[in-house]
């Protein structure tokens, strides 16, 4: 009925099926936003000296204003986004030749999924001089 070349090649392209499909998976789940600050972002855009505007036109609106007792304005940027994915498929080919319960040929069909969840914060913290410009920033970055 099946002879050992015709199983093993039904195997390589189960595998190959199933490395197709998480691959897609992971591609399904991760959205990346272009727009969201960044380590990478503060570090190459943010100069000492720059302009508030262009301060806002690189990181977008901060999340708290503040000013010190001579009236010089510190911004803050406190960014934490949660990354939760989940992807799912209907069943794979390997399960199709073994069953779960016989470990033979025939008869078990397995659904197969991933999940990931992590945490990134990144706070950035600019000080600007009396007349509206960068003299200071600083950022400090997790991800758990």
């Amino acid at each position: 009925m099946w002879n050992r070349m015709g199983v093993m090649a039904v195997l390589l392209a189960g595998c190959a099926l199933a490395a197709c499909s998480a691959t897609r998976h992971v591609e399904d789940v991760r959205a990346e936003d272009a727009d969201r600050v960044t380590v990478g972002t503060v570090q190459k855009e943010i100069r000492l000296g720059m302009s508030g505007a262009d301060v806002a036109t690189v990181l977008g609106s901060p999340n708290i204003v503040t000013s010190d007792s001579e009236r010089r304005e510190t911004w803050i940027y406190d960014k934490i986004s949660t990354e939760v994915a989940y992807s799912k498929s209907g069943g794979s080919i390997v399960g199709l030749i073994f069953s779960s319960s016989g470990g033979g040929l025939g008869g078990g069909y397995t659904k197969a999924g991933a999940t990931s969840t992590s945490q990134r914060t990144l706070t950035v913290v600019i000080k600007f001089d009396d007349g509206g410009l960068v003299r200071d920033f600083s950022y400090h970055a997790s991800q758990f």
